[in-house]
């Protein structure tokens, strides 16, 4: 048995059916009662847990081969990380009750940074559950090339797209969620001894000219990238509700200053830019 948590999310979503797809059982860790009966029509023992329930978690993860964990994102946390902290302890206390036989993580890349940014919640779950007494994966992914559905509407309806990622000529790793879910299924059904980091990027890396490139070979109209002055973030985040934007820009910053950036030799994924790029056109 499998225990999958964020089994809603993109990548959560694909680590189960891909579970399923080679004949493995499932567990479906999810919170809304409302959509664990469609994981159960596809074959998934539901278990219902919220990620700060340390006891409900327990039960989900009891007797499980092996267990994802994926942290709910927190985009706007509050100074200290106090709200993920507080579901790290409860899936950490969870794991160390229920033992199951191994453990894989979604972390990020640059988690083994020092400076503080929106990306040290990842490196505050490696700290927390690295010493845990079964072997654990933390398999840390680039950039999500999803994160690109942001520009959508506005590759489309104006033809330019606001990047934050600069210069817009500098490449850095992205991958699709569809390989990071895949590689986390492989990687849960492997045997190993300790903690590990795995570290996964797309076959090529990406720039802001590049994915404006792909827009506009995708849209039929030309499309261009248009950097956002630094000095205009935080008034800008603020104004789309961010209570506590310095850790975003201190991840932005962390990226275009390139200290945010793999430890090892990367894996490359197969799904290029281009497929998920298509996708979220076709989607919305």
């Amino acid at each position: 048995m499998f225990a999958i948590t964020g089994i809603t999310g993109q990548v959560g979503g694909v680590v189960a059916r891909t579970l399923l797809a080679a004949g493995k059982d499932v567990r479906a860790v999810l919170r809304d009662a409302g959509k664990a009966q469609s994981w159960a029509t596809q074959g998934c023992e539901p278990a219902l847990a919220r990620m700060d329930d340390t006891d409900a978690l327990q039960r989900a993860f009891a007797g499980a081969e092996a267990a994802f964990v994926v942290l709910p994102p927190n985009f706007d946390p509050s100074p200290g990380f106090t709200e993920t902290r507080k579901v790290i302890t409860a899936v950490r206390i969870a794991l160390e009750r229920a033992r199951p036989g191994r453990l894989v993580c979604i972390s990020t890349v640059g988690a083994q940074a020092r400076q503080q940014n929106l990306l040290s919640q990842l490196g505050i779950l490696e700290q927390e559950l690295g010493g845990l007494a079964m072997p654990v994966t933390f398999l840390r992914p680039a950039w999500f090339m999803e994160n690109a559905a942001w520009d959508v509407a506005a590759a489309r309806d104006t033809g330019v797209i606001q990047a934050f990622l600069q210069p817009l000529d500098r490449r850095i790793p992205m991958v699709a969620t569809a390989d990071v879910g895949r590689v986390a299924a492989e990687l849960l059904q492997e045997s190993w001894i300790g903690k590990r980091v795995v570290e996964l990027e797309g076959p090529r890396r990406v720039s802001p000219n590049d994915i404006a490139a792909a827009f506009t070979h995708l849209l039929g109209r030309c499309v261009r990238a248009e950097a956002v002055p630094r000095e205009t973030w935080e008034a800008l985040f603020r104004a789309q509700g961010m209570r506590n934007p310095l850790p975003r820009i201190q991840m932005l910053d962390g990226f275009n200053a390139g200290w945010l950036t793999f430890a090892h030799e990367s894996r490359k994924g197969r799904v290029e830019l281009d497929t998920v790029l298509r996708a979220l056109v076709e989607r919305m």
